[in-house]
């Protein structure tokens, strides 16, 4: 019932910013709406991850399921110098991994995410009423599942914490890529991001 009235008030401010004109009122409503977005994408995640199962092995498991080729992924996963993040598609959105590259690029480690849903790792900077970062990510990683495409993202501010807890403003070309097992179900989702900040920022 929650979630059917987040989106009638999605819906509903979204109408009235089709016919408002008067810019104070508008940039209420677009807060307004940027706050239900998040909060039914923080609720989908979850409650329904991405696809639903059933999954008859953990995603750790399916990752790939040769051993060989298994044990040259996570290599090339771990070295890579690029930032990438694996997710696991259901309720949660838990981080299965994060490489060395996505480790430094967005100030955490390992040990202290492994295994925790990723928007409580990464959510929205609570002192930017415009942050749109959860709802959009959640969004592509929905869209790469049902197309079973890769999805790209345009550039997004999706400002993240030091080691001190405060957000630091942060712009990110991001690529999500569904990985399927050999029975076509969602494994895991690649979740690439590249730091272009010096590219918005001046």
């Amino acid at each position: 019932m929650y979630r059917f009235v987040l989106r009638e008030n999605i819906a509903r401010f979204q109408n009235v910013l089709k016919v408002e004109t008067a810019e104070s009122v508008r940039h209420t409503i677009q807060g307004m709406l940027l706050s239900v977005k998040r909060e039914l994408a923080m609720l989908e995640s979850r409650d329904f991850g991405i696809q639903d199962g059933p999954w008859p092995l953990t995603v750790t498991h399916r990752c790939l399921e040769n051993n060989a080729n298994r044990d040259a992924f996570r290599v090339q996963f771990g070295t890579s110098p690029t930032p990438y993040l694996a997710l696991d598609p259901r309720p949660g959105l838990h981080i299965i991994d994060i490489n060395d590259a996505y480790a430094r690029a967005t100030m955490t480690g390992r040990v202290a995410v492994v295994g925790r849903p990723i928007f409580d790792v990464f959510p929205d900077n609570p002192d930017d009423p415009r942050a749109d970062g959860v709802s959009n990510l959640y969004a592509s990683l929905r869209a790469a599942a049902d197309s079973r495409q890769p999805n790209a993202m345009p550039i997004q501010r999706y400002d993240i914490r030091d080691a001190d807890g405060r957000f630091i403003e942060r712009y990110w070309r991001q690529l999500n890529t569904p990985v399927f097992d050999s029975e076509g179900r969602l494994n895991y989702l690649l979740h690439h991001a590249e730091d272009v900040t010096e590219l918005r920022v001046t």
